[in-house]
């Protein structure tokens, strides 16, 4: 189906799809979405650069409007809210008024570019998390342009968006870089995708969550290989799974590595069409559209893929990932020993955070009732969680709320810690707030379990190392618990009232009690109603915007500054050049690592920075908030515990060599020593370098740290891309080239470039010694070579602009 839908799109946009008939997969095509799905700390930097890019058009003698996006643009405000408040009613109202006092500039700046640039609509903190927004909201599935019905298919700025995939939308996530070529007219083009087809058999048995086949499905399909592939899912063990099921293993595809995870269309896409009150006139249409264009899902088809795999849903069991890497599958029952491998000194293992959150999981209703009716049971039980787990439910829809509370539910989960403390991304995205002052005296390494979709170290919270990821009912199970080092199927979660032990097995929920609840809990009327309301947030609204076609930047300001690289100064960074490493890094380096998303620690550089500018050292909200400026985002560069550096094994964090001095220091400071001095620098790494998070800052903080090109041994998709588009060469070369020691330096030979073509490099030691390699440039088509030699997309943008 996929390679339809891509014949489909070039064939309405007047391209030729033969190399989709012919499956070339050398060949380039260009792919032209409907729309496109930014969240606030992805749209932020990309309308920063377009408001600076405004100012240069302006002081050039040009319409800074041309500016402007040439497509759709929904915005979702869900990156922000931050559990403060939690185990209390009001907690949700008190987190969302905390969210908009923390980040009001910047949303006065995001309302600023809604006005000026039309195309651009905002959907207000409150209304939900993005990829909900698309499913519940957004998505038509098939539309219509008054001639021609076609296919619905977006883009999105997080790698999370092919969750509508789960739907059987085409969708998948870009970079903030790419997503600006894209508005202002551009294709995306691509090579024609490898796909692979995963048939499914059989069906899930009793007691296992869609959860579970994600997480089964990331570790096999991680293991196959499917980094920068098209996953398509067929067999009669599809039409066994809802579209709630299927999105949650849709939601999970850059954490297996692939560029989607596509669920075809058939009946179960028109239910839920219907469950989220969409009109039987538009399902039918739908309907009627994919049969007649051959779409329509058939479970018993045999499609010829480039390669296959099969899953029988009914070999699929309890499960959690971690405690590092969402890849890593364990059975729910062994994190006892697990974490006793990974850390054989701890004494204990107690919760610090137990959370119910992010889009992958709380978007799929039936999961959500599951939690609920554990919730009730273990409250009937007497059981509450230890007052050192900070508890939160946070769903990805404020629909949640309505159904369950119509399924009798929310006094439960509250009456057990578990109350709505907002409609966001929360702890998944790292906003997971301060920890308990109690989890502080607690013996042993504390860990994170949550419903999210990742879990590398410091992401959920910059003092946890450890975390796994599980079903929401799981979640409650493990925090009533207190501790993650518990065989859940075979030991007591508790004692009632009477001091009689209780086992998970005592609280679990019947297929029949969710089925039931189910049925009475969802209204379909509650999802376009309660999304309205949401929309209709006073504190935003009562927000003031500035008017007109130029945004008026504060020199004082610490939230929004525009960025160096938005001007007609950026020349190409190819060259033949002798460069030193900055870092040389290890496997996994993730775009979290590269550029944090989570708070700002109060006694880092970075904090001081801030205050010196007179912010308050303990109000100093989180790194995305700050995407804005980039004189932050530079200085929070690799700012993380977990990064290690193999040129430097010196006390602090982001601290590195400098090469000719042989002094230890900052990242940052050593960056500028270097610029200072006119020595080109490159970075080195191993395998899945930018792995995570489609964060274009992972890009645009090592263009402002000097790099001039990325050494890897393999990189993820959407990083690899951003650094394109921010002018970095990025280079795959073997494993044993990882292996460099401060004052080596490298020698590169790269005047022009074109897709995979080699590129010589020589590395001598600091002895003289060298040894020469060929590096390929990870380079996927002609139009990426061009973006490097123009020196980046905005180089490219602003070219054009000025001379149409």
């Amino acid at each position: 189906m996929i390679l339809r839908l891509f014949a489909e799109n070039l064939v309405r946009h007047g391209r030729d799809p033969q190399p989709i008939i012919d499956r070339d997969l050398d060949a380039e095509i260009e792919f032209s979405p409907s729309r496109l799905l930014m969240h606030d700390t992805t749209s932020t930097p990309a309308l920063v650069d377009m408001a600076a890019m405004r100012d240069t058009v302006a002081r050039e003698g040009g319409d800074p409007r041309a500016i402007r996006p040439h497509l759709p643009v929904e915005v979702s405000i869900d990156h922000s809210l931050a559990v403060e408040h939690f185990a209390r009613r009001d907690a949700a109202r008190l987190n969302i008024a905390e969210e908009i006092r923390r980040n009001k500039e910047r949303y006065r700046f995001l309302k600023w570019a809604s006005n000026s640039m039309e195309g651009i609509h905002i959907n207000p903190p409150g209304t939900g998390i993005m990829h909900t927004i698309n499913l519940e909201q957004l998505a038509t599935v098939a539309t219509t342009d008054g001639t021609y019905a076609f296919p619905d298919m977006m883009l999105g700025t997080d790698s999370h968006t092919p969750m509508i995939n789960g739907l059987g939308v085409l969708g998948w996530g870009i970079g903030g870089v790419e997503a600006e070529t894209l508005m202002f007219g551009m294709p995306t083009t691509l090579r024609v995708p490898e796909v692979i087809g995963v048939r499914l058999i059989g069906k899930l048995g009793a007691g296992v969550t869609s959860t579970d086949l994600a997480l089964t499905l990331t570790s096999k399909l991680r293991k196959f290989g499917v980094t920068g592939k098209f996953v398509e899912f067929y067999g009669p063990g599809v039409s066994t799974l809802s579209v709630g099921d299927r999105a949650v293993v849709a939601n999970m595809a850059p954490e297996f590595g692939a560029t989607t995870a596509y669920f075809p269309v058939d009946e179960a896409g028109m239910d839920y069409l219907a469950m989220t009150g969409r009109s039987t006139k538009h399902i039918d249409f739908v309907r009627s559209y994919y049969k007649e264009a051959d779409l329509w899902f058939d479970p018993e088809a045999n499609p010829e893929y480039d390669q296959s795999l099969e899953l029988d849903l009914g070999t699929v069991f309890p499960s959690a990932a971690g405690p590092r890497r969402p890849q890593d599958l364990h059975s729910i029952n062994t994190l006892a020993g697990v974490l006793a491998d990974v850390e054989p000194e701890a004494e204990a293992f107690p919760l610090a955070i137990a959370s119910t959150t992010s889009c992958t999981n709380t978007t799929d209703p039936r999961l959500l009732i599951t939690a609920g009716l554990l919730a009730r049971n273990a409250r009937a039980k007497g059981l509450t969680p230890p007052s050192w787990v900070k508890t939160s439910l946070a769903p990805g829809s404020p629909a949640a709320a309505s159904y369950l509370e119509r399924g009798g539910l929310l006094e439960d989960l509250s009456a057990i810690g578990f109350d709505i403390v907002g409609f966001g991304c929360t702890t998944c995205i790292g906003n997971s707030g301060p920890l308990t002052p109690e989890i502080h005296e607690q013996e042993g390494k504390p860990v994170a379990v949550l419903s999210g979709n990742r879990n590398f170290p410091g992401r959920v919270h910059p003092d946890l190392d450890y975390g796994f990821l599980m079903s929401p009912p799981s979640v409650i199970a493990f925090a009533l618990a207190g501790r993650a080092d518990i065989d859940i199927s075979a030991e007591a979660l508790g004692t009632d009232s009477a001091g009689k032990p209780v086992y998970l097995r005592d609280i679990w929920p019947s297929p029949h009690d969710i089925d039931e609840t189910f049925t009475k809990a969802m209204a379909p009327d509650d999802f376009g109603a309660d999304f309205y309301e949401a929309s209709n947030n006073k504190l935003w609204h009562e927000i003031d915007a500035p008017e007109g076609p130029l945004f008026p930047w504060d020199e004082k300001s610490t939230i929004l500054r525009p960025p160096p690289f938005a001007d007609l100064d950026q020349k190409s960074l190819l060259g033949t050049y002798d460069a030193y490493p900055l870092m040389v890094l290890g496997d996994d380096i993730t775009t979290d690592h590269i550029s944090p998303a989570s708070a700002i620690p109060k006694d880092s550089f970075v904090a001081d920075f801030l205050v010196e500018r007179g912010e308050d050292r303990d109000d100093l909200n989180v790194f995305a908030s700050r995407r804005g400026n980039w004189e932050v985002m530079a200085r929070g560069a690799f700012y993380s515990r977990a990064v290690k550096n193999k040129l430097t094994d010196a006390s602090g964090i982001a601290m590195t060599t400098h090469s000719p001095s042989g002094e230890e220091m900052r990242v940052w400071d050593a960056a500028g020593r270097y610029a200072a001095e006119n020595q080109p620098v490159v970075m080195v790494a191993g395998d899945r370098y930018g792995m995570g998070s489609s964060r274009d800052w992972a890009a645009k903080v090592q263009r402002l740290l000097g790099v001039r090109a990325v050494l890897a041994t393999s990189y993820e998709r959407i990083h690899r891309s951003n650094l394109i588009g921010l002018g970095i060469l990025p280079l795959e070369i073997p494993r044993d080239f990882v292996d460099l020691a401060p004052g080596d330096s490298i020698h590169i030979q790269a005047d022009e470039v074109s897709p995979r073509c080699q590129v010589p490099v020589t590395m001598t030691k600091v002895d003289g010694s060298t040894v020469s390699y060929v590096a390929k440039a990870a380079i996927e088509t002609g139009n990426e070579a061009q973006l490097l030699a123009d020196g980046g997309v905005i180089p490219s943008i602003l070219s054009t602009a000025l001379t149409a």
